[in-house]
């Protein structure tokens, strides 16, 4: 190619890429007009999602089908709209504890029935067919875990097809021999981008179809398209987009369905700071999944360069809730200089619905190349124990005029309680409650402790380290969720 068609290719590559550009900057400011407003905790449910379904069924744009049933009889719905010849399948919530993008999905939903950019729609809707598998596993969803009711993994599951989820989307994925996929999981907070202290809030993959990651057109034409959602993401979360790791896992549906034809695109979200029920990491996927549809839609995907696939940064496990620098801890009368890394682990209530949270030393030591959401230098600062208060109060209704600030400063984080609820595992004050006459747990550090400690500097307790929550007591800053009941 001659220098001329080269700068002509290169300024409609430019022209194109700014027109890109203006629509997922706008599609990204305006997200709060099209989010749907009914669903917005990760404790999501099949009968929530049943009243959203029922006003798309009335829509003529859509083809609303009952695909399959799941082992304890709830339906698999497909939702499709578009009249193009290429098909692509969107399938969310295989592991019931994974609903991020499935709130997304209904997000788009109200994007494609409102009456703006309707070019772009347009665009996408001529040329694709849309299919959307909103939760794949909706009797793991109801226990807000990743296995089925079966106890089986679905994503283990796209060989031997033991549950009827997984039969359903084998079956779907066949009969539209579908050209796209998107494969939408939540992963773990604690993942970073690697040598980074960026959680990974997105993260892509185009898995491997076998064990020698080979790259054929159809792995190639997903791994271009998820450099393009790259490309979106990166603006609006700069530096918190990993890249999954690809080996070639021989039972998974997104290895199988890339080996089967379907171009497949994997995206997990991650993580975000402030984001507990992860809505900002939503209004991502619904960004990255609208943009990755409109760029197969357009198929200016087939210009990127694959080496760009390979620059997307892995992802990495060395990220936690608190990570805490240099302080001085002592053991058998002897000071050490220690790092503790901390992580809350959501603990669900009977009905999963809500959680509370358990503080837990997750690691200790030199945790130099570790990461935090929340990192603490507490250098200069010691370790102390705290104690009880030596009030014994009736039930917790009489602790409610209590300084509990100023207990916290005095040294202590248990306040004594007669009668303790059965049923209750968590309070809202920020101090530790213990039933009167049982024993506080020691202040022994070791990987699996629940961290409830003190911070002392100068002789004055400045800071308070309650079920893994870092407060402090000049400001009453934190981001507190609950301490514990000890029985």
């Amino acid at each position: 190619m001659n220098h001329f068609l080269k700068a002509i290719v290169l300024l409609i590559s430019m022209s194109v890429s700014s027109q890109n550009s203006k629509l997922t900057s706008k599609i990204y400011e305006t997200y709060n007009s099209y989010k749907e407003t009914s669903i917005g905790k990760r404790r999501l449910k099949h009968s929530d999602i049943q009243p959203l379904i029922a006003k798309i069924k009335n829509n003529p744009k859509y083809t609303v089908k009952k695909v399959g049933q799941s082992i304890e009889g709830r339906d698999l719905t497909l939702i499709s709209i578009g009249k193009g010849k290429t098909n692509v399948l969107v399938w969310s919530q295989m592991h019931g504890d994974e609903p991020t993008a499935t709130q997304a999905i209904f997000d788009i939903f109200n994007f494609l029935n409102s009456p703006e950019f309707l070019e772009e729609k347009e665009t996408v809707l001529s040329n694709l067919t849309l299919h959307f598998l909103p939760i794949l596993n909706p009797d793991g969803a109801e226990k807000y875990t990743r296995r089925n009711a079966l106890g089986i993994d679905i994503n283990r599951d796209a060989v031997r097809l033991q549950s009827p989820e997984s039969q359903t989307l084998k079956r779907v994925r066949d009969s539209l021999n579908a050209d796209f996929g998107f494969n939408l999981h939540d992963q773990s907070m604690y993942y970073n981008v690697e040598r980074t202290d960026k959680p990974a809030t997105i993260s892509y993959l185009a898995p491997a179809y076998n064990y020698e990651k080979d790259i054929n057109n159809v792995r190639a034409d997903a791994m271009k398209v998820i450099v393009y959602m790259n490309r979106i993401v990166q603006k609006y979360a700069p530096g918190q987009v990993g890249r999954y790791d690809d080996d070639f896992e021989p039972r998974a549906f997104g290895d199988n369905i890339q080996k089967w034809g379907t171009s497949t695109i994997l995206i997990e979200s991650g993580g975000y700071k402030n984001d507990i029920e992860k809505q900002e990491v939503r209004r991502l996927n619904y960004v990255s999944i609208l943009s990755g549809i409109y760029s197969i839609a357009k198929e200016n995907y087939k210009n990127i360069s694959l080496k760009d696939y390979k620059k997307i940064p892995p992802n990495d496990g060395k990220l936690f809730n608190l990570k805490i620098v240099g302080a001085t801890y002592n053991l058998l009368g002897n000071d050490y200089k220690i790092d503790l890394g901390i992580n809350r682990l959501e603990i669900d209530n009977d009905n999963q619905t809500d959680f509370y949270n358990l503080g837990k030393i997750m690691d200790q030591g030199d945790l130099s190349n570790y990461y935090g959401y929340k990192v603490f230098d507490a250098t200069g600062y010691r370790i102390v124990k705290g104690n009880v208060y030596p009030k014994i109060f009736k039930s917790i209704e009489y602790t409610s005029s209590l300084d509990i600030y100023g207990l916290l400063k005095s040294g202590y984080i248990y306040l004594q309680i007669e009668d303790l609820p059965e049923d209750i595992r968590a309070t809202s004050k920020p101090i530790n409650l213990i039933r009167v006459g049982n024993k506080t747990p020691e202040l022994v550090l070791k990987p699996g402790v629940i961290p409830s400690f003190l911070l002392e500097r100068n002789n004055e307790i400045e800071y308070a380290l309650i079920n893994g929550f870092l407060i402090n007591l000049k400001t009453k800053e934190s981001h507190f969720k609950n301490a514990l009941i000890y029985r």
